[in-house]
C-alpha cells in the first residue's frame, strides 16, 4: 500500500496508471468478442498492420503526435481490414491464411519504413521504434485524455449495441434473417477492434497489444457462461492488468510497463485456468473424483445386493 501510495502522488505516474486501467478495460470488452467470433489474430494482424500508418505519418508531418500517429495507424488498419476481406472473398484461401499474408506485408513494409526513417534526414524521429513495445512512461496528460475518450466511446457503443453484437457473434445467419446489417456490424466491430488496437498501441505496442485484446477475454470465459458477466469481467481483468503492470513496473526501475501489463494478463490466465468454477483444472478434478467416488459407491451397493440375491 505505501508503494502505492507513493505512486499514485506522483502527476505522471498518475497519468500512466490511468491511461492502463483504461487502455486493459476498452481491450477486454472489445477482445471478448473478437474471441467468440474466432477471430483471435485480427488483432495481432491490426497491431502490425499499424506501424506503417505510423511511420507513414510521421514522415509526412514530422512530428511525434499521438493524435498524428493515432490517425495514421487507424487509417492503416481500416485499409488491412478492408484487405483481410477482399482476400476472402475473391481467392479460395480461408482466413487465417488471409492474416497471416496482411501481417506479414504490412509488418515488413512497417520495419522498412523505420529503417528508412531512422537513416534519413528526419528530425526528431528518436523513440519512433518504442512503438514496437510500446513505452507507456512517455505518456503525457493529453495522451491519457485522448485514450480515455476513445475508451469511454468503445465501452459506450458495446454496451449500446450489446445485443446486436452477442446475435452477430454466436449466430449471423439468424441475425441476416431477421433484418439485422450484419455485414455493417461485422464492418462496424473490426473498425472498434482497430481503434482499440491503435489507442493501445502508445502504452503495449503492436506486438503485445493482440495479448491484452484476447487474454482477459479468455480468462473470463472460464468464469462464466453467460455473455454479459463474460464481457464485465473480461473488461475487469483488463483493468487490473493494466493497474498491476504500471505498479510492479513503477516499483522496479528499468522494468517497461507494457510487457509487465502483458505478464500480469497472463497471470489471471493462470489462475482462471486452475480456479474457473466450471471449467478450471480443479474443479474438473473435483468433478472427477466425485463422479468416480459415487460409481464407486454403487458399484459397492450393486455388489452387496447381488450378495444378498444369492444368498436368498
Amino acid at each position: 500500500m505505501k508503494n502505492i501510495m507513493s505512486m499514485l502522488a506522483d502527476p505522471n505516474m498518475q497519468w500512466i496508471f490511468f491511461g492502463c486501467m483504461l487502455l486493459g478495460l476498452s481491450s477486454g470488452v472489445i477482445g471478448s468478442f473478437s474471441y467468440l467470433r474466432k477471430q483471435s489474430l485480427v488483432g495481432d494482424t491490426l497491431a502490425h498492420a499499424a506501424l506503417p500508418g505510423i511511420c507513414i505519418a510521421f514522415m509526412l508531418t514530422g512530428v511525434k503526435s499521438i493524435g498524428v500517429f493515432l490517425i495514421g495507424a487507424g487509417i492503416a488498419g481500416v485499409i488491412a481490414t478492408f484487405g483481410i476481406g477482399y482476400i476472402t472473398r475473391h481467392s479460395r484461401l480461408k482466413q487465417d491464411a488471409a492474416l497471416g499474408i496482411v501481417l506479414s506485408t504490412f509488418f515488413g513494409l512497417g520495419i522498412v519504413l523505420l529503417t528508412f526513417i531512422q537513416h534519413g534526414a528526419y528530425g526528431n524521429q528518436a523513440g519512433l521504434d518504442k512503438f514496437l513495445f510500446g513505452q507507456a512512461a512517455a505518456m503525457v496528460g493529453s495522451d491519457v485524455v485522448t485514450m480515455s475518450i476513445i475508451s469511454v466511446a468503445l465501452v459506450s457503443i458495446c454496451t449500446l449495441l450489446f445485443k446486436q453484437f452477442k446475435l452477430i457473434s454466436f449466430d449471423a445467419g439468424f441475425a441476416k434473417g431477421i433484418g439485422y446489417p450484419v455485414a455493417f456490424l461485422e464492418q462496424l466491430l473490426m473498425l472498434l477492434i482497430v481503434v482499440a488496437v491503435v489507442v493501445g498501441i502508445q502504452a503495449v505496442g503492436v506486438v503485445l497489444i493482440a495479448a491484452l485484446l484476447i487474454t482477459p477475454a479468455v480468462s473470463a470465459r472460464y468464469w462464466t457462461n453467460r455473455l454479459g458477466v463474460m464481457v464485465a469481467l473480461s473488461g475487469m481483468f483488463g483493468a487490473l492488468s493494466g493497474a498491476l503492470g504500471t505498479w510492479i513496473s513503477s516499483s522496479v526501475s528499468n522494468l517497461p510497463t507494457g510487457p509487465v501489463t502483458v505478464l500480469a494478463a497472463t497471470a489471471f490466465f493462470l489462475l482462471s485456468i486452475l480456479f474457473g468454477p466450471q471449467r478450471g483444472l480443479i474443479a474438473k478434478r473435483v468433478l472427477r473424483l466425485r463422479v468416480k467416488k459415487r460409481y464407486s459407491m454403487e458399484g459397492e451397493l450393486r455388489a452387496e445386493r447381488m450378495k444378498g440375491e444369492t444368498a436368498v
